[in-house]
């Protein structure tokens, strides 16, 4: 029990700090609610009323913004594992990772192609 006891030590003072700084924020911070803060955030685009029948369209940038942020966090989350291992795999991981940083670009530069990147 000695082992897990910093680990358990470290769970408690997260969720007291996450108790604590929600209960904290509720009693301290401001309640200025108005009609835009109640409503379900919709990304920048006014909500539909609902009606029978009608089908609200998105924006082609909200998918790209999307497919960009799994791009690259797909990437990260390969890439790390690869950097403390690459000692120990030699050529073949280096063959593979290039590979796959191949393949990242691909979908890289559709998305760049695609308007992917431009912030208007």
């Amino acid at each position: 029990m000695n082992v897990y006891a910093p680990i358990l030590m470290l769970g408690g003072v997260a969720l007291a700090f996450a108790l604590v700084s929600v209960v904290l924020a509720a009693i301290v911070g401001p309640r200025r609610h108005n009609r835009a803060k109640l409503e379900a955030y919709e990304c920048g685009i006014e909500p539909l009323p609902p009606t029978a029948g009608m089908v609200q369209r998105f924006p082609v940038k909200y998918y790209l913004t999307a497919m960009l942020f799994i791009i690259f966090d797909i990437e990260i989350v390969f890439l790390y594992p690869w950097a403390v291992a690459a000692d120990s795999l030699g050529w073949f991981g280096l063959l593979a990772v290039g590979l796959f940083l191949v393949n990242v670009s691909v979908a890289y530069a559709y998305e760049w192609r695609r308007g992917g990147l431009r912030w208007d």
